[in-house]
């Protein structure tokens, strides 16, 4: 069984900055993406960002230019890195890895709240 386990989260004033950090047990080789969800409660996940293992990223229209999401992959970890946070930007954010085999693992998330 694969296991994530994300760390990083917390309480930031607007226009601060996280970086959530996202260790997986699955090997780097066996990975075909890896990405980070956003959820508020009662709504659906969100995706914010992902990284595929080309190394080709994508993002969310709401955090480009503002979050980055990068990969180390002696590590077996991927990042996101968020700047000039937003109130709007609150959220658990749960990381993804699907495997080269389709194979679909979450972890258990992490509050990130923005609020002065």
């Amino acid at each position: 069984q694969v296991q994530l386990v994300e760390s990083g989260g917390g309480l930031v004033q607007p226009g601060g900055s996280l970086r959530l950090s996202c260790a997986t047990s699955a090997s780097i080789f066996d990975i075909a993406h890896m990405g980070w969800y956003r959820q508020v409660l009662g709504n659906q996940r969100d995706l914010v960002a992902g990284i595929h293992s080309s190394g080709a990223t994508h993002y969310a229209d709401s955090v480009k230019g503002r979050f980055t999401i990068s990969r180390d992959n002696a590590e077996n970890t991927v990042y996101l890195q968020m700047n000039s946070l937003k109130p709007e930007d609150t959220a658990v954010y749960l990381c993804n890895v699907i495997t080269k085999f389709a194979q679909t693992y979450w972890g258990q998330g992490t509050q990130v709240t923005v609020s002065s």
